[in-house]
């Protein structure tokens, strides 16, 4: 091989390699908190990402991820770089993502919240009643399974780690808290407002109750990578919160609409996982 043909071939090669850095460049990974198996997920999220990849013009790739613990340390090590989760996991991880924006749905908008149930033949009928009552949580961490309920028996002089006795319940699923209200197993129950009439089919009609709403607390957020250029940032935040309220990616998300948020809007979820 001539000197000529050397030069050539390897002046192909770098060709190659920098168009390859280029395209990595240019696109961005996105993945969704695997609250659903990863078939709905991504009938949810694929609209989004096809959408996001001709507005930004540049290929965004989906990326799923097979438990919370996964998709927490997938956003910490900047593989996901666009993500969609909830307010608890989105403190967890906001030392690396920032909210650019927020989902907003159903009667609440940009806000959820959570309820506190009991048998209608219990003695629970006001929220001082719940005092040294037995009530299962969804779990440690759960927004609405929790944290919303937390705050209001703050708010009212009671302690849920101090004052009551707690169970989680069996998977961290919102209706068998419901189930074993129904039946019996526990005094009272929190569990998501939009929840309420999950588990009809599996229990005897009039054997729950509404005790009490409770607090309010922010929706799930759009976040993204805070080492992405902040031109990328804005042109993410324009995308999302310009699309129609009756688009199809909007229901495929099954959301109104996004809204730009900012990161104090969190604060609240994270005092409450501080105390």
């Amino acid at each position: 091989m001539n000197r000529m043909t050397l030069f050539s071939c390897v002046l192909l090669y770098l060709i190659f390699i920098l168009s390859s850095l280029s395209v990595a460049d240019n696109g961005y990974t996105f993945s969704m908190l695997p609250r659903f198996f990863p078939k709905k997920i991504k009938s949810m999220i694929n609209p989004l990402v096809n959408y996001l990849s001709n507005e930004l013009g540049m290929q965004i790739k989906p990326i799923m991820t097979k438990d919370f613990t996964d998709y927490e340390n997938r956003l910490k090590n900047g593989e996901i770089e666009i993500g969609y989760e909830n307010p608890v996991v989105y403190t967890i991880v906001s030392k690396e993502h920032e909210v650019i924006a927020m989902a907003v749905k159903g009667k609440g908008g940009n806000r959820f919240r959570g309820l506190i149930i009991a048998h209608p033949d219990s003695d629970i009928q006001t929220i001082s009643d719940l005092r040294h009552k037995t009530i299962m949580i969804v779990g440690k961490t759960a927004a609405a399974g929790l944290l919303s309920q937390k705050l209001t028996l703050m708010k009212n002089g009671i302690d849920i780690e101090r004052d009551c006795q707690t169970e989680i319940a069996t998977d961290n699923k919102q209706e068998n808290v419901i189930i074993s209200v129904s039946i019996g197993d526990v005094d009272a129950g929190c569990i998501r407002e939009s929840a309420l009439h999950i588990a009809d089919q599996y229990i005897q009609p009039n054997t729950i109750e509404v005790v009490t709403t409770c607090e309010w607390l922010p929706n799930w957020a759009l976040s993204v990578d805070r080492n992405l250029p902040v031109d990328k940032k804005v042109a993410i935040r324009t995308a999302v919160t310009s699309l129609r309220q009756n688009s199809s990616v909007l229901k495929a998300m099954g959301v109104t609409n996004f809204q730009s948020a900012t990161d104090s809007q969190y604060d609240v979820i994270r005092k409450l996982l501080e105390k």
